[in-house]
């Protein structure tokens, strides 16, 4: 969803970065405060709805409100739509039975997935230092998760929460190679608009399923989640317009910092050492996939400027 680079600024790009990455953390840990009182599917709504007018005023501001907005391909955000708003109602189903920082740390293989389903759906090729990343993030992965998943019963609040947040980030990862076609055609304000809209729209079947009225505060903190998401999803879009992926990616680990924080200050968690020796690996397995990404950026760049001396 990134778009292409407008001018190199790092250090506005790193901030704008760091920025997305703690409120995404914020809204996250918004949306696990009301998961007593309101189902996940509601909490869908909310940060989604919510977040369509932080949206529309920023195309507005930015000139491209008509023009962001066509698409041609409909039924492509629809598809992206449905997949994503599954990861985030899963996810938020998750929040509800683990701690913060847990949910996090599992979030990390979302890109080590991303690899795997490249290879099998996009017909990408794979070499021996992306195999290795995808097989050091999945030890970390079964490190993380086997505590949960081992001899536990669904149950069990924290081995059904494992199931879900597992099944989110596979999700996503579905998400991220689904967004590599849109953005082939598709506006990058198309593509944050649209998802907004229809995840809107989705969580709205699961009214049947024991919406409630939350109480004022509760109402408070799941509006302030959806605003909070929507300024998120515009800083991290920014971003990208003043640094390359491949330098902004590492900042993402950012959020177990915050998410250690506000679980520990507002939850009273505690990350486990075998929750963290996990969370290493994936993020040793991430950046060895970043790493290699970038290398092959470089080889191309190379192999573009000796076939077109001018370009």
């Amino acid at each position: 969803m990134a778009k292409m680079l407008t001018s190199h600024r790092p250090g506005l790009a790193v901030s704008l970065k760091l920025c997305a990455v703690g409120l995404f953390t914020i809204m996250a840990a918004l949306i696990k405060a009301t998961s007593a009182e309101v189902p996940p599917g509601e909490a869908v709504f909310f940060r989604s709805f919510f977040a369509i007018p932080v949206i529309v005023i920023w195309l507005v501001a930015r000139g491209e409100l008509r023009n962001g907005l066509v698409s041609k391909q409909p039924m492509g955000h629809f598809w992206r739509g449905l997949l994503g708003t599954m990861a985030m109602g899963l996810t938020f189903a998750g929040l509800g039975l683990l701690p913060l920082p847990e949910v996090t740390a599992i979030g990390y293989a979302t890109p080590i997935f991303t690899v795997v389903l490249a290879a099998l759906m996009l017909g990408e090729t794979i070499r021996m230092v992306r195999i290795s990343a995808v097989l050091i993030g999945l030890v970390g992965v079964m490190i993380m998760v086997w505590p949960r998943l081992g001899g536990g019963s669904l149950e069990d609040g924290a081995t059904l929460g494992a199931m879900f947040i597992l099944a989110a980030t596979i999700a996503r990862a579905f998400v991220q190679i689904h967004i590599r076609k849109l953005v082939q055609t598709e506006h990058t304000a198309a593509i944050v608009f649209y998802f907004s809209a229809t995840a809107s729209l989705i969580s709205l079947l699961t009214l049947p399923f024991g919406w409630v009225m939350p109480s004022a505060g509760t109402l408070g903190l799941l509006i302030i989640a959806g605003l909070i998401g929507g300024i998120a999803q515009i800083l991290v879009t920014s971003s990208y317009r003043f640094g390359p992926a491949s330098m902004l990616a590492p900042y993402d680990y950012a959020s177990m910092i915050f998410a250690i924080l506000l679980g520990y200050f507002w939850f009273g968690e505690l990350p486990t050492a075998v929750m963290l020796t996990g969370a290493a690996l994936v993020v040793a397995g991430n950046i060895l996939v970043i790493w290699r990404e970038h290398q092959l950026g470089l080889e191309r760049a190379r192999a573009r400027a000796v076939t077109d001396p001018k370009s």
